[in-house]
């Protein structure tokens, strides 16, 4: 049967009906059975009348919606000789109607597709939870070319890790050829580092930096340099000369990220302690009292960032073993219970019995924090609600750091 196109234009054609033309469009792609009845409500006037002619009905004086199936009013269109179906007439009026079904299904199956063929084991199994698709999806904008893209680009930026030192910038542009393709808040930084999950707490200002710097990759590796006293390196590299001098000296010294991931030195820290305390106060004050006497010695300058992190990292894996004190205010305690959890320190002079609040002395500030290391601290702390800051301490600090062998085994008394 053909279509008798004037006739047709006259009766659904137009703007007029452009509306009613795509909701039977929409109802004659939603998947379900075209001789179920359904409402078609809030009809125009010549919507409404318009369906009252084709099915034979009288139309009501004040009525806007009809009882209708697909196939009844397929099948008046045929009677009418205006077309073989509505369908028929739909598509010879604006065009090809769209499986919005099969489409849905087949965007779902390419999605799934991209997923399964990501070589990377770390990667896929990244993307595997639906909320971390989901966010990834988002990221690329629905778009499966984009996503396609940026996942082939953490491949590249994933087989390129872990790097020795590698700026960030570097990075991006060897392995995806845009230097800026990593920079914070990219979805292709957030793709390679939920992928390789490097371990840090939540430190807003310090995160990015100190979770590229547990790869290897350096961010603005020049800022927060690690502060030190009298650490021992094998003097066989340009860094490892300096840092003994500075020892044989008694002098402090920073290092920065960008020596540390560059250039690791040989650390000669294996069985020994070294101490790490959070005030660089107190490494001026050792470096002018016990110089060169003093036991080896790191600040945290405040919650360690990637530099203080890499240089503590170095340090356990040589084999030195760490003592940790802080200020006795709640800041000091949550670092210590980072210390702890992340490093294996021990406490040094950092227990109940070491606080000893001064009448008059400043005021807690903040809720309280529970240090893991000593149940009762926290809660004398809260009765005294006074803080106790290191260099209150120095005296004791300095002479367990003049008194101390360095070695393990000995039997220095650690507070």
């Amino acid at each position: 049967m053909t279509i008798d196109l004037p006739r047709l234009q006259r009766l659904l054609g137009g703007e007029e009906m452009v509306i009613l033309r795509e909701r039977l469009a929409a109802r004659c792609m939603d998947g379900r059975d075209h001789a179920d009845v359904r409402l078609l409500s809030r009809l125009t006037i010549k919507e409404y009348s318009c369906l009252c002619g084709l099915l034979g009905k009288p139309p009501k004086a004040t009525g806007d919606s009809l009882r209708l199936s697909l196939n009844e009013l397929g099948a008046a269109l045929q009677r009418a000789g205006l077309a073989p179906s509505l369908r028929a007439a739909l598509e010879r009026l604006d065009g090809p109607l769209r499986d919005e079904r099969a489409d849905r299904l087949e965007r779902q199956r390419s999605w799934a597709n991209l997923l399964d063929d990501i070589a990377e084991p770390r990667l896929h199994d990244s993307l595997r939870p639906a909320a971390a698709f989901g966010s990834f999806k988002r990221a690329a904008g629905s778009d499966l070319a984009r996503a396609a893209q940026l996942l082939g680009q953490a491949q590249r930026v994933i087989a390129a890790l872990p790097a020795a030192g590698m700026p960030l910038a570097w990075l991006a542009a060897q392995a995806v050829g845009d230097a800026h393709a990593l920079d914070a808040g990219r979805p292709l930084a957030s793709l390679v580092l939920n992928a390789l999950k490097p371990n840090v707490d939540e430190q807003p200002e310090e995160s990015v930096r100190i979770r590229w710097s547990q790869l290897g990759v350096t961010v603005n590796e020049l800022a927060r340099p690690v502060l030190s006293l009298n650490l021992a390196a094998a003097p066989d590299s340009a860094i490892g000369r300096i840092i003994e001098t500075a020892r044989q000296h008694g002098e402090p010294l920073h290092l920065s990220l960008r020596t540390l991931l560059r250039s690791p030195p040989d650390w000669r820290v294996a069985e020994r302690r070294v101490y790490v305390c959070e005030n660089p106060s107190i490494v001026a004050l050792a470096a002018d009292q016990l110089g060169a006497a003093c036991a080896p010695l790191v600040c945290t300058e405040g919650m360690p960032a990637a530099a203080q992190q890499a240089l503590l990292r170095q340090l356990r894996e040589a084999g030195a073993q760490l003592r940790y004190h802080g200020d006795f205010d709640w800041p000091g305690i949550a670092i210590g219970n980072f210390m702890i959890s992340r490093f294996a320190a021990q406490p040094w002079c950092f227990s109940a019995s070491d606080y000893q609040p001064q009448a008059g002395g400043q005021r807690l500030v903040g809720p309280g924090v529970s240090a893991s290391w000593d149940s009762a601290l926290a809660a004398v702390m809260a009765d005294a609600d006074i803080a106790v800051h290191e260099e209150a301490v120095v005296d004791r600090l300095l002479s367990t750091l003049g008194g101390a062998g360095e070695s393990v085994s000995s039997s220095m008394n650690l507070c």
